[in-house]
């Protein structure tokens, strides 16, 4: 029974010696009901299908849509690129910091693919039940920038150009927000943050360009009873602390094979916030068998039994040939686990 916060749904499940088990699956939804990326990402009917097909066959404690950091720069008129089925990007297009102030000051909550994702929210929160939290994603303000600049540009602006990178960031930020209160409006009840390009940078810099500005997005979900989720790909083991002082409720960690070692982040964490992972979702989920997937699960839950702040999660999201019986042997072993000390 939801009834409620995350938080607290967690800490009662771990009571009972159980975990929540979330997997990120939107892309295997869309295979599951004959529908390419393309389609589930500008047909809002047809995203929502997909996420209810995964309730409906899988059973996830939290419903994450589909994984897409295109929303925000198509919306400020980044040009964008759809391919039939993968996933939206946006190419680089050279832009200067010198052109911040030429950036449209446009209002995101009118934009036909934002409304769309906060449309798909708004039909899962009439279709689903209490026993289900609904997430949404929302692109990280450094990640959005690098979009908008060049990732390489915008590393390099760092030390060349702080100023001007924070100029872009902040207006980035606002973007953010807009739509981060749209989605929660729409019936979200976690929002994630997507900050991949922040990977690659060190500590200091990491809470300048990406911590501090997530704050101002953790506070406002705060101040709505809305949870939030740091996500960042790749090896993260150095930005760790700096994702705590960010205020987020939860961080959601990439898998062993990139570096992470979970045990050390849950030794690092303190217990009032949520650690998800970190089933490498390239690996056995996707290429082995459902007894190996099955064991990989069976080994991330026993190393992390004394914690009871985690969530069993893949590192990111699945491909969408995912098998299905590897998917359904991730859900059962999480689901039948029993924490050795409860």
């Amino acid at each position: 029974m939801q009834n409620l916060d995350l938080k607290s749904r967690v800490q009662h499940t771990y009571e009972k010696g159980e975990r929540l088990v979330v997997p990120l699956v939107g892309m295997p939804g869309l295979k599951m009901i004959g529908s390419t990326i393309k389609l589930g990402q500008q047909n809002y009917r047809i995203h929502a299908e997909a996420l209810q097909a995964l309730i409906e066959h899988f059973a996830p404690d939290i419903v994450f849509p589909l994984m897409d950091l295109s929303v925000e720069a198509n919306a400020i008129g980044r040009y964008t690129l759809f391919p039939i089925d993968d996933t939206a990007t946006v190419p680089h297009v050279a832009f200067h910091l010198d052109h911040v102030d030429m950036l449209p000051k446009i209002d995101i909550s009118a934009d036909t693919r934002a409304l769309g994702y906060a449309k798909v929210i708004e039909l899962l929160r009439h279709s689903t039940d209490d026993t289900v939290f609904r997430a949404a994603y929302v692109t990280g303000p450094y990640t959005l920038a690098a979009l908008i600049l060049g990732a390489q540009e915008a590393a390099q602006s760092i030390i060349l150009e702080p100023q001007g990178l924070h100029a872009l960031t902040e207006y980035c930020n606002g973007i953010i927000k807009d739509y981060t209160q749209l989605l929660i409006e729409a019936g979200a009840q976690i929002i994630c943050v997507l900050e991949p390009s922040a990977s690659m940078l060190g500590p200091d810099h990491f809470l300048d360009f990406s911590g501090n500005y997530v704050k101002e997005l953790a506070d406002l979900c705060s101040q709505k009873g809305i949870a939030t989720v740091y996500h960042i790909c790749g090896n993260t083991m150095h930005l760790i602390e700096n994702m705590v002082k960010s205020g987020v409720n939860g961080l959601s960690l990439d898998s062993p094979s990139s570096g992470m070692d979970l045990l050390k982040v849950m030794q690092q964490v303190p217990e009032n916030v949520l650690v998800m992972g970190n089933l490498n979702p390239v690996g056995k989920i996707h290429n082995g068998s459902p007894e190996e997937v099955q064991a990989e699960v069976l080994e991330v839950l026993k190393s992390v039994d004394s914690y009871p702040n985690f969530i069993l999660s893949t590192g990111c999201d699945l491909p969408k040939n995912t098998p299905e019986k590897n998917i359904h042997a991730f859900m059962h072993a999480g689901r039948n686990y029993r924490i050795a000390n409860n």
